[in-house]
């Protein structure tokens, strides 16, 4: 796996080591029997207690250098596999926050979850398996073999009946066994995937009373990996019974051919023993390399998921750009005919030949139904998708032609979903600014309308949050973001919707802060309610993928249909309510 050199080269001692060690051991393995036969033919036999005591203490120091011998070729074998996968996790870490939204659709939060953990893992455990094996197995079985000639080459024969039987079933068990396991690892990608999609929307689940509901699709997904697991699992089931009938029947021809040699005088017990377990050794050396083989087809299939991750081409990157240092300076933006499709097989547009210009400062508002296709349309800006036709242009430029973290550095974006994290206020606060001192955090809090519930709260700034924000409101949610997003102190200021939950007047002094704090910063607000653009310098109104209309509040009332009725069928809602 040339991939994972750089991670072997860098801790080479391991990997060197942990073999060398091992295979210090595995001498002693079949060094140990043919004492033992010596103790047994000459000692025994001859009543020698002297040979017997010396060739014990041998056997003794033997055991004592393989017991220490073993320990660090285990503990070498454990170092590198862990540091290998660790390597393996922060690379696929890295390379997962490098993806654009399209690679992250592409491939699903569940199951990047799994890849970046039990994929890992088990590359992890075949490496390890590996280190400890790979030269120790061989080793052990060339060295019992050639012992079981010297011993006696008239028996040594009934291996190599043996050896090429089980090697065929090994090989029978690994085909088999190997596309089971790719089955396997994406089944629990839908395990994760549905646990996770389970407990992010508990409070949801709850309120619909679908727990039962839930349950029963957990079990489904649930049975399905348990099949899938058996089914891959159990051939590997099949490799000890296998190994272990080998063995005893083996070990019952060499009894069967040793037993006329020994009535004879040709051949001695203490041989006999010793045969039966260079034996032994031989079947379980090819055991544990079969093993190693099955390992390595399930870290095989793992390695194609996670290589899957590491190869992934990336589009949005940083390959077009003319100057990496340039910063964004004034925020004019600019669309020009731009037409975008999430699938590019895809015949529907979800944007189609749109172009407006909006200058350095100014306030806009986007309006449009649900589904028009506004998210989309400011996810081009800070260049989370890539334009399929025509081009967006920030200052004047390509965003393409600017670098990702300049680009986005100076753009702040509060989306529609409000995300937030465990910690206190102020740390959630200052993912805008690290640097952010107290002042500044209370600054940008009043800008947003939110300084004073902070307050409110006995630990002020320091209040702890739970999971997701749970123990605050939809509207305290989104005004702490909002000033999370003011702290980057942006030149382009995009709000996705990002007031729907705060009442009329607190929506109107956050725009009103808005105007009178950020002049110089372009603002751009998507909202549903008419209300809270009426006063933009500018209003766009998207209709299916396209500009309806683009001009102040005045001007669309007259020359846009669509904006009309917008707004004639919010102030009717509002009529009704109040009557």
């Amino acid at each position: 796996m040339k991939k994972y050199k750089p991670y072997v080269k860098k801790y080479w001692y391991c990997f060197l080591l942990g073999p060398f060690f091992m295979v210090l051991e595995a001498a002693g393995e079949f060094i140990l029997p043919y004492i033992s036969a010596n103790i047994i033919n000459i000692g025994a036999a001859n009543g020698d207690i002297g040979y017997i005591v010396k060739q014990g203490i041998v056997m003794a120091l033997i055991a004592v250098c393989m017991l220490i011998t073993g320990v660090l070729g285990a503990n070498f074998a454990i170092r590198g596999a862990a540091r290998l996968a660790g390597g393996i996790r922060r690379d696929t870490f890295h390379k997962i926050q490098s993806f654009s939204f399209t690679n992250i659709d592409d491939f699903t939060p569940g199951s990047l979850i799994t890849r970046i953990t039990n994929d890992v893992t088990q590359i992890q455990n075949f490496t390890q398996t590996l280190l400890r094996g790979m030269f120790r197995s061989p080793v052990m079985l060339i060295g019992a073999v050639i012992m079981s000639f010297s011993l006696n080459s008239s028996l040594a024969w009934v291996i190599f009946l043996m050896i090429p039987v089980l090697g065929g079933v090994i090989a029978v068990i690994i085909l088999t066994a190997s596309p089971r396991y790719t089955k396997m690892q994406e089944q629990i990608d839908r395990l994760n995937i549905n646990v996770r999609e389970t407990i992010t929307n508990a409070r949801v689940i709850k309120s619909f009373v679908r727990e039962e509901h839930e349950k029963e699709k957990f079990s489904a997904v649930n049975d399905a990996l348990v099949e899938k697991s058996i089914a891959a699992l159990k051939m590997m089931m099949l490799l000890q019974p296998v190994s272990a009938l080998a063995i005893n029947v083996t070990t019952l021809l060499v009894v069967w051919f040793a037993g006329h040699p020994i009535m004879v005088g040709d051949m001695e017990i203490g041989t006999l023993t010793a045969f039966i377990t260079y034996l032994t050794q031989i079947l379980n050396a090819l055991n544990f390399l079969a093993n190693i083989v099955l390992q390595g087809t399930r870290a095989s299939a793992s390695h194609r998921r996670i290589c899957a991750v590491l190869d992934a081409y990336v589009e949005l990157n940083d390959d077009g750009v003319l100057d990496g240092l340039a910063t964004v300076e004034h925020g004019k933006i600019e669309f020009r005919n731009v037409t975008f499709r999430y699938f590019k097989d895809n015949k529907e547009k979800v944007l189609d030949d749109v172009s407006f210009a909006i200058e350095p400062g100014e306030f806009v508002g986007i309006i449009g139904s649900t589904g028009s296709g506004k998210t989309t349309l400011v996810s081009m800006i800070p260049r989370l998708y890539d334009v399929d036709e025509g081009e967006v242009l920030i200052d004047g430029k390509n965003v393409r032609e600017w670098s990702l973290y300049h680009l986005r550095e100076s753009i702040a974006v509060v989306l529609q979903k409000n995300t937030l994290f465990s910690g206190t206020i102020a740390e959630n606060l200052r993912w805008g600014n690290e640097n952010a001192d107290d002042e500044e955090l209370s600054e940008a809090a009043v800008i947003a309308q939110a300084d004073g519930f902070i307050r409110s709260f006995s630990d002020g700034y320091e209040t702890e949050l739970e999971h997701g924000g749970a123990n605050l409101s939809g509207g305290q949610k989104q005004r702490l973001c909002i000033t999370r997003a003011l702290l980057k102190k942006p030149k382009i200021l995009i709000l996705d919707d990002s007031t729907s939950a705060v009442d009329t007047a607190t929506d109107a002094s956050i725009r009103r802060a808005f105007r009178e704090k950020l002049p110089g910063v372009t603002k751009l607000i998507i909202a549903q309610r008419i209300n809270s653009v009426m006063d933009a310098d500018k209003i766009l109104v998207i209709d299916e993928g396209r500009v309806a209309g683009f001009g102040s509040h005045d001007v669309l009332m007259k020359k846009c249909p669509v904006y009309a009725e917008i707004y004639w069928s919010q102030k009717d809602r509002e009529n009704g309510g109040e009557e």
